[in-house]
């Protein structure tokens, strides 16, 4: 059984979904499960554009067969070593014995280090800018380390204009029946998409940055990466969405308040808080209690909105666990250029906010909004000065 798709007249989409997956990379809930992109471009020689998860490997194995009808495959493209993109590598090469592999310098060690397949004799090494002809397609390859892997490159179809982009461009969620975009699933796209660059690229926007740089001098017509849709539409909105992502600036103005709230006394005086913010003109505000939602989409929020606010109990002479989780997350993924109010709750001995100052302290570009509101147990009247200080700072913020 297979499940091949033409992309263009000679390059056929051989992927395969995992639905029954909830989680990727030990971490990330994948509810709607995950796509493995893999293309296979077919002239004089035929090319396969990387390989899949071993989740998959069975459905990929009789794509990539069906999509040769016959022929053999003469090379696999390389562009990222990562396992849910390289572990059917070694499958693939013992089933086709004359396939040699194209790749970098970088990743020859990798494939060492994965696999103890002899693959000395079959590895052709480019570099950056090189072309590669498969007959009348014309290939150029682009290195982009750290997105997000040091060895990572990409693939360029100059012919028919089809980026093959490795992780860049890429979502949580398997393919529904469409493997290109479709314009009906654009919100839910974004959102996946958004979740996947915050989370597994976040770090990383200053290399993604030189890749765009080298991606606007070329003609692009079709994005294809290795995980989620195909973009052949409005790719310059996509594009963009990845120049806001990596450099940093807010997708959305609004204010994300995160509550790591023990009793819910901290979670009442962050939603007086959201009362207050929209009372006074605020169009956008998400309040997400931390401990019961998903961490990729509470790092995501922080990402997309323009201000934020940490709402936390104090704990054990520190901070409620599941903010300094956050925190932890938020450093790991290079969080910065963001405007941030605090509000703590102490019973006797409020220490919320120091630890959270200290945890933000080495994020670049993060600035504490004054006043930083400490309440006591529960929300009083008398602390409502303060809070709507606050709320008068995080719109003045905003302008």
């Amino acid at each position: 059984m297979h499940n091949i798709r033409n992309i263009t007249d000679s390059i056929i989409y051989v992927g395969a979904n995992d639905r029954r997956a909830d989680i990727f990379e030990g971490t990330y809930p994948i509810p709607d499960g995950m796509a493995y992109n893999s293309y296979l471009i077919k002239d004089e020689k035929t090319v396969l554009m990387d390989t899949v998860d071993k989740s998959v490997a069975d459905i990929f194995y009789a794509n990539v067969k069906a999509a040769l009808d016959g022929r053999d495959l003469n090379y696999v493209v390389v562009q990222h070593m990562e396992p849910d993109h390289s572990a059917t590598l070694e499958g693939l090469l013992i089933r086709y014995p004359e396939a040699k592999v194209i790749t970098n310098a970088k990743t020859v060690p990798m494939i060492k280090q994965f696999f103890d397949f002899d693959f000395d004799s079959r590895v052709e090494i480019v570099k950056e800018g090189d072309v590669f002809s498969t007959g009348s397609h014309e290939l150029t390859f682009v290195m982009a380390p750290m997105v997000h892997w040091p060895e990572v490159m990409l693939t360029y179809d100059k012919t028919q204009k089809v980026l093959f982009s490795a992780d860049a461009f890429g979502s949580f969620g398997a393919l529904n029946g469409n493997i290109f975009m479709d314009p009906g699933e654009y919100v839910l796209y974004v959102d996946e998409a958004r979740r996947y660059y915050a989370n597994i690229v976040g770090k990383y926007g200053a290399p993604v940055q030189m890749l765009l740089k080298k991606a606007a001098q070329l003609d692009i017509r079709v994005i294809a990466p290795l995980h989620g849709p195909i973009l052949s539409e409005d790719l310059g909105y996509y594009i963009g969405l990845y120049d806001t992502w990596s450099s940093y600036t807010a997708e959305s103005k609004g204010v994300f308040i995160a509550v790591a709230s023990i009793h819910g006394n901290t979670l009442a005086a962050a939603r007086k808080l959201e009362a207050l913010l929209l009372e006074k003109g605020e169009e956008r505000v998400v309040v997400s209690e931390i401990s019961r939602e998903d961490m990729a989409e509470i790092v995501e929020d922080a990402f997309r909105h323009d201000r934020m606010v940490l709402a936390a109990s104090s704990y054990d002479g520190g901070v409620f666990l599941p903010m300094h989780d956050l925190l932890t997350h938020l450093s790991y993924k290079g969080f910065q250029n963001r405007k941030v109010g605090i509000l703590e709750n102490g019973s006797w001995a409020p220490s919320a906010a120091r630890t959270i100052k200290g945890l933000l302290e080495p994020m670049k570009g993060v600035e504490v909004l004054e006043p930083v509101v400490t309440i006591r147990s529960t929300l009083k009247d008398a602390d409502l000065p303060q809070l709507e200080a606050l709320a008068d700072a995080l719109i003045e913020a905003g302008k």
